[in-house]
C-alpha cells in the first residue's frame, strides 16, 4: 500500500536507471530463496551516488508502511532517526490527524486529554519513536510521523492493523481486497422492520451508514468515502466500491434490536494492484564484448510493496526476491543457454492476486549481440581477401620458378 509523492519519477525512469546505475555485480544474484529487502531504504546520511548504486532504491514513494500487531500486545513505530536539538517530531493519528505526541528542543508532549489512548503511549527522547501498550481496536488506523527539521519537512505513514479477540466474544474477520475493486461486508442476517443496523469506520467509530424502519442513512458528507457507499435494504450488508488505502482498517457493525445489541468487526487490508513485469536482456553482457554461451535475462518491477519475484522453469521455482513495506523497484536476474528449449516465466505475487510473464520465447531474447554480428560480418570478408592475397602470391611464386627451369632447360 502506498501513495505517490511528488517527488517520485516517472516509471520509465526508473526502468531506465535500474539499468543504467546499477553494475553487473551489484544486481542481486539470488537463487532459490526469500528475503525481505527492509534494508532497501533510503538510510539517513547516504549520498545521493550511493543510492543510486543501489539496484534497489530506485523510485520511492510516499508509502504507508502496514503493521499488523494482536490486540493486547505493545506495537513499536520507528522514526529511523536520531533527534537533533532543534528537531520536532510530531505524531497524529486518525482522518483528522490529532497530534497525540512530540519532541521539540528535547521536550516530549504527550496528549494526556486523548480518551482513545488515556496512558498507552511512550515516546523514545533520543529517536522520538512511538511505542503503543496494551494495543485496543479502536487504535488502528493511520499514523502520521512529521520529521520537521532546517533541512524540510519528512513524513512517514502507518497504517495499524489489529487482530485478535475484541472483548470476550467478538472477533475480527480480516477481508483483504485489491485497490480499485469492490468490498461486500455481509451482516448475515435479515432486517427485521424495528431493527437497527449501523456501520462505523476508524478509531473514532464515525457513523458511515445505516438502515432503521427500512429507511437508509449514508453520510454524504464524508469525504473519505464520498460516493462509494452502498447498503442492502434486506440484509444492512455494506459494499465500499472503488477501494482505496485511505479505507483500510477496523469497520464496526452493530445490529440493534429488542435482543439486545450484536456486534460484528471487520478489518480491511488493501493491496496496490500489480504491475506486469518487465523481461529484457541484461544489455551489459553485450557492452562487455565478452563471448559466451549463457544468455542473461532480467525480470524488472517498479513501485511496488509487498510482493514476491520469482522465476519458474515450468512449475519449478529457480529464485525469488521479496519486499515487504517498501515502494521500490525489484529485478530478478537469470542465467540461461542459448537455444533452450525450456519454457519460463516471471511472477510477482501478493497475498491475495498474482501477475505473470510467461511462455518466453528464449531464442527471440537472446538474439547474438549485434555489436559482435556485426564484427563477425566485416571481419568475414577480410579473411576472405587475405586467403586469396596468399594463394595469388603462391600461385605467382609458383609460375616465377617453373618459368626459370624452363628457362634453364632451353640454355
Amino acid at each position: 500500500m502506498y501513495q505517490f509523492g511528488h517527488g517520485c519519477v516517472a516509471e520509465w525512469v526508473c526502468r531506465v536507471l535500474i539499468f543504467v546505475f546499477s553494475p553487473v555485480h551489484l544486481r542481486p544474484r539470488i537463487t532459490g530463496i526469500r528475503r525481505g529487502l527492509t534494508t532497501a531504504a533510503a538510510a539517513p546520511g547516504k549520498s545521493e551516488a550511493e543510492h543510486l548504486t543501489n539496484p534497489l532504491h530506485v523510485c520511492h514513494a510516499r508509502k504507508v508502511k502496514s503493521v499488523s500487531v494482536l490486540e493486547g500486545d505493545s506495537v513499536f513505530l520507528n522514526t529511523d532517526v536520531k533527534v537533533q536539538r532543534d528537531d520536532q517530531i510530531l505524531w497524529m493519528f486518525g482522518p483528522q490527524n490529532t497530534r497525540i505526541a512530540d519532541i521539540h528542543r528535547q521536550n516530549i508532549y504527550i496528549d494526556a486529554t486523548n480518551t482513545i489512548f488515556e496512558n498507552r503511549l511512550q515516546m523514545d527522547n533520543q529517536t522520538g519513536s512511538l511505542t503503543v501498550r496494551n494495543i485496543r481496536s479502536e487504535h488502528s488506523g493511520l499514523y502520521k510521523l512529521q520529521i520537521i527539521s532546517s533541512r524540510g519537512t519528512e513524513e512517514k505513514l502507518f497504517n495499524i492493523s489489529i487482530y485478535g479477540v475484541i472483548g470476550d466474544t467478538d472477533e475480527v474477520k480480516s477481508v483483504s481486497v485489491t485497490e480499485g475493486d469492490s468490498v461486500f461486508l455481509n451482516t448475515d442476517v435479515k432486517v427485521q422492520r424495528e431493527e437497527q443496523i449501523l456501520w462505523m469506520f476508524g478509531p473514532q467509530n464515525t457513523r458511515i451508514a445505516d438502515i432503521h424502519r427500512q429507511n437508509i442513512y449514508i453520510d454524504a458528507t464524508n469525504t473519505i468515502f464520498g460516493d462509494r457507499l452502498q447498503m442492502d435494504n434486506q440484509t444492512g450488508s455494506l459494499t465500499v466500491r472503488n477501494i482505496r488505502s485511505e479505507h483500510s482498517g477496523l469497520y464496526k457493525l452493530q445490529i440493534i434490536s429488542s435482543r439486545g445489541t450484536e456486534e460484528k468487526l471487520f478489518n480491511i487490508s488493501i493491496y496496490a494492484r500489480l504491475p506486469a513485469p518487465v523481461i529484457t536482456r541484461d544489455s551489459s553482457q553485450c557492452s562487455s564484448g565478452s563471448s559466451t554461451s549463457n544468455c542473461s535475462l532480467l525480470c524488472s518491477v517498479v513501485n511496488v510493496s509487498a510482493v514476491t519475484l520469482s522465476w519458474y522453469k515450468g512449475n519449478s521455482l529457480l529464485s525469488s526476491i521479496s519486499v515487504s513495506d517498501l515502494s521500490i523497484s525489484l529485478s530478478l536476474p537469470l542465467e540461461v543457454e542459448y537455444q533452450e528449449n525450456n519454457i519460463y516465466s516471471c511472477v510477482i505475487n501478493n497475498p491475495i492476486t498474482n501477475q505473470t510473464e510467461h511462455n518466453i520465447n528464449i531464442t527471440q531474447l537472446c538474439q547474438p549481440c549485434a555489436g559482435l554480428d556485426n564484427r563477425s560480418k566485416h571481419m568475414m570478408p577480410k579473411a576472405l581477401i587475405a586467403i586469396i592475397t596468399i594463394i595469388a602470391v603462391l600461385l605467382a611464386c609458383i609460375a616465377a620458378v617453373v618459368g626459370l627451369r624452363k628457362k634453364k632447360a632451353r640454355q
